[in-house]
């Protein structure tokens, strides 16, 4: 008999630890008042739908190659929130919600899902960095979401591209 390798399961994303991340947003804001005080308010946020894959998304933003993200305009509408605007910060927790690095949006694009361009996906800094794979992966990555929000991925969905820059890592706290 043949056996069919099962599925890696996935470790589901804790909860991020907001006490900590209001920790690490004061270590900040005291190292750098004047970048704080520009935007005294930060969201606390995870890359990914599961624990190893925010993990290792955070660790691509920790190494530099991951310098930009994206995400269905329509999940901000879903979940009831505003998108990031220019300078917005936030504070992104790995899989075990621990608050890990805090980034600040410089540059936000509107774009349908085949309109996101190559330099957008090498900014990502996932995989070989090349459009195809940011393809493959965001669609899979999306019907999952759409999915768990009991709704369907359709390529038209506009993608906001959002751009960031690391301002704070737990390494300097």
């Amino acid at each position: 008999m043949v056996t069919m390798p099962q599925p890696r399961s996935r470790r589901p994303l804790a909860a991020p630890d907001h006490e900590a991340a209001r920790t690490l947003w004061e270590q900040y804001a005291q190292a750098r008042p004047a970048a704080a005080s520009a935007s005294s308010d930060y969201l606390v946020d995870q890359f990914g739908d599961h624990a190893e894959l925010a993990d290792e998304l955070l660790d691509l933003v920790r190494a530099g190659y991951k310098t930009a993200t994206a995400s269905l305009l329509s999940e901000y509408v879903w979940e009831g929130e505003a998108p990031p605007g220019i300078g917005a910060h936030t504070v992104f927790c790995d899989g075990d919600g621990a608050p890990r690095v805090i980034v600040r949006t410089t540059g936000l694009a509107l774009a349908g899902f085949t309109d996101v361009d190559a330099d957008h996906a090498w900014a990502e800094g996932e995989g070989d960095r090349s459009l195809a794979h940011w393809r493959t992966e965001h669609r899979l990555f999306w019907e999952r979401v759409c999915a768990a929000a009991g709704r369907s991925f359709t390529p038209d969905m506009e993608v906001l591209m959002e751009r960031f820059e690391v301002v704070w890592s737990d390494a300097e706290g």
